[in-house]
This record gives C-alpha cells, sequence and structure tokens, in this order.
C-alpha cells in the first residue's frame, strides 16, 4: 500500500464527525436534561475525542493499515479482553466448567495479543510482520468465539435432550469440525493476503481463502441458529417453561447476534477490497471504500462487538443456568425438577457421528441409533437419582446465597 497515489478531493470527514458528535450530545440532553444524565458527559466526551482521533479517511503515506492506527485504542481493548479473559478463568475455577467455556479464555489470550502487537504496530506502521501477525490473531478469535457458543448449545441440549433435534454431543463434534476448516482457511487467507510482497496468484488465493471462510461462517451461524430455534420451539410446544433454561437460550442469541453483525461487517469489508490490487500506481485511495479508510468501523464492528460478547458471557456465565453434569436433565414429567439419569448416549462410531450427526443413515435403512430413552423410565428408578438431584440443586441455592452476601 505504500505505492498508493494520494488525492485531495476536498472532503472534510473529521468536520462532519464533530457536527454528528454534537448533534448526538444534544439530542441526549434533549431527549434526558437531568443533572443525573449530564455528570456522565465528561466520559461521553472521552469516548467521543477518541473516536475524533482516529483516521481522518485520507491515506497516510507509507502506512500498511491505509492509516495511522490509534495509539490508544489498542492499549483499551488488550487490557478489556485480558481483563475479561482473567474473569473467566476465575469463573472455569469457580463454576468448575473448564469443559464448557475455555473456548472463551483461548479467544481472549488471542484477541488480547492481537491488540497488544496493534499498539506495536501503531507505531511503526510501515512494518509489514506486525501487520500480519495482528491481522491473523484478531482474525482467528471470533470463530472460537462461535465454537464456545456451539459447545454451550450442545450443553443445553443434554439439559432437555427429548426435545433435541440431535444427539447433544454431535453439536460440538461437528461445529468443531467446520470451525477448524474456517480457522485453516482464516489463517492462511489473512496471512496470503496480507502479505503485499508475495505474487499475485498467492494474494488471490489468499482472498479467495478468506471469502470462502467468511461465507462457511455465515451459513453455519444460519444453520446454528435453525437448530437453537427448532429446540426452543420443541420445548415451548411440550410446556417446557424453565426460566434456567430461557435465560441461557435468550443469552446465546445474544452472543449470536453480536457475532453475526461482526461477520456481516467482515463480509462487507473484504468484497468491498477483494478485487484491489495495493501494488497498482494508478490506484486512487480515496476511491476505496469508506470501511477501509476509516479506522473506526474497525473498532465498532469488531473490537466493540467482541468485547461486549465476552463481558456477556462473564455476566451471564453459562453456568449460572445450566448443571454441571451432563446427566442432569429436566424431568419430563413437569419440566421443572432436575433429575440425574444415565445420560445420552450414541452407540454409532464416532467418525460416523461426526459425518452424519442427525443419523440420516439410519433413517433410510429403517434403524435407530441405539440410544435409549431413559427419560421415559422416570418412574421405574428414578426417584433416588430424583432426590439427590434436589440435594445438589439445594447446596447450589447455599453456594449462590453465600457468593451474593461477599
Amino acid at each position: 500500500m505504500c505505492s498508493l497515489r494520494c488525492e485531495t478531493h476536498g472532503e472534510n470527514p473529521l468536520k462532519g464527525r464533530k457536527i454528528f458528535a454534537l448533534l448526538l450530545i444534544w439530542m441526549c440532553l434533549n431527549n434526558n436534561p437531568s443533572e443525573h444524565s449530564k455528570k456522565y458527559l465528561p466520559t461521553f466526551g472521552l469516548c467521543l475525542e477518541i473516536l475524533l482521533t482516529m483516521s481522518d479517511g485520507r491515506y497516510v503515506d507509507g502506512s500498511i493499515y491505509f492509516y495511522a492506527p490509534n495509539k490508544g485504542a489498542p492499549v483499551f481493548f488488550a487490557v478489556a479482553f485480558a481483563v475479561s479473559g482473567i474473569c473467566h478463568i476465575y469463573q472455569c475455577f469457580h463454576y468448575q466448567s473448564w469443559r464448557l467455556t475455555t473456548f472463551y479464555v483461548t479467544c481472549a489470550v488471542l484477541f488480547t495479543a492481537g491488540f497488544i502487537v496493534r499498539e506495536l504496530g501503531a507505531f511503526d506502521y510501515g512494518d509489514l510482520v506486525k501487520f500480519i501477525v495482528t491481522t491473523c490473531l484478531v482474525y482467528a478469535a471470533p470463530p472460537i468465539a462461535e465454537l464456545a457458543n456451539y459447545n454451550i448449545l450442545g450443553r443445553i441440549l443434554y439439559y432437555v435432550p427429548y426435545h433435541s433435534p440431535i444427539h447433544p454431543g454431535r453439536v460440538i463434534t461437528t461445529f468443531a469440525f467446520i470451525s477448524t476448516v474456517v480457522e485453516a482457511l482464516n489463517g492462511n487467507g489473512a496471512s496470503l493476503s496480507a502479505n503485499q510482497s508475495l505474487p499475485r496468484w498467492k494474494q488471490e488465493l489468499g482472498r479467495n481463502l478468506l471469502k470462502a471462510a467468511l461465507l462457511i461462517q455465515l451459513v453455519v451461524i444460519a444453520f446454528f441458529v435453525l437448530l437453537a430455534g427448532t429446540f426452543h420451539r420443541r420445548c415451548r410446544r411440550g410446556g417446557i417453561r424453565s426460566a434456567k433454561l430461557e435465560n441461557v437460550l435468550y443469552t446465546l442469541y445474544a452472543s449470536t447476534s453480536l457475532l453475526t453483525i461482526r461477520t456481516i461487517y467482515r463480509v462487507v469489508e473484504y468484497w468491498s477490497v477483494a478485487e484491489l490490487h495495493y501494488d497498482d500506481k494508478s490506484l486512487d485511495p480515496m476511491s476505496l471504500s469508506p470501511i477501509i479508510r476509516y479506522e473506526w468501523f474497525f473498532y465498532v464492528f469488531e473490537a466493540s462487538l467482541m468485547l461486549v460478547n465476552h463481558v456477556l458471557m462473564n455476566v451471564r456465565h453459562p453456568r449460572r443456568y445450566l448443571p454441571k453434569s451432563t446427566k442432569t436433565y429436566l424431568s419430563v414429567r413437569d419440566g421443572k425438577t432436575e433429575i440425574t439419569g444415565p445420560g445420552y448416549k450414541d452407540s454409532r462410531p464416532f467418525l460416523l457421528t461426526l459425518v452424519d450427526p442427525f443419523n440420516l443413515g439410519g433413517l433410510i435403512r429403517g434403524k435407530g441409533d441405539g440410544n435409549v430413552k431413559f427419560w421415559e423410565e422416570e418412574d421405574d428408578g428414578h426417584e433416588a437419582n430424583k432426590l439427590e438431584s434436589q440435594k445438589v440443586k439445594a447446596k447450589d441455592y447455599v453456594n449462590e446465597d453465600v457468593e451474593a452476601a461477599r
């Protein structure tokens, strides 16, 4: 991008953003002119100051980023993701949920490292290595956050197994396989497309890999929402009105919405420059999409959304609503009582369950998957388990009260 030709088009984006900021402040005061709201103006003004100090949409000579990266924002987000990650580590110990939410720890580490490298790159925005490293780290983190949601949905299906569209254990294995493919495409695509020193055909290969990864993410998210929505509808029709179930599902929907908005942003961003070649000396940088020219798009639709998603899972941690064991489920009789049963198993070979999570082959052959509907045997031997589940539930309530008192 160092060879781009910069021209002045007479526009003043910074002035426009100042006018927008003043208009936004006026609207806030006009709608809520109380003294209580006015005391937050200094904080609001600080946020606007950070926004206004970001790029003005003009190409900075020698910058691989197009603009001169903001030096304060990476520090804030690196610290914020680090704090969120530390909270997730604590919660993994506190709730004993390493198998359930360890992906959020990994995601926080990637984001923290990515923004640390971006901060270093802000002081040396012509360094190609730093640019490639921060791009790969930031691109790699969101798919892992999606994988964490897939894992949580699997645990939700274990909680109400009789309404699950597929074997609950197949959710994480199937989506993990797809996420591995997406991660491979993201990593290779980002490194190839960001390295302007490579031959043009390799850069094109990198762009195509990123296109494929982004489209696969959108398709997988759509399928994931369909699966969760189908399960939720079955629970509603089956009379399941558990507050815990509703809370964790709505949290999952909110997280998925944030990830979807971020992915759409990345698709729009990448398609706007997919056919460009930055070594073309006739390219006018001011003709590029505003998504590329203005840094705040990245911080609003990537950094901020992902940080909100991490904090959301800190505040509404899934183990607040889901039991520790996958063998604990809601009674089919009343949809409220938690019972510990033998668990939901799949007798098919693992590789077959990975390729065919819905057991379509068994349906075609007229055979089941060998699962025992243990929830239908509650009257024949689950009373002791029910009593034990109620004791565990009471213990959890006591622990929650002690924690609240602290």
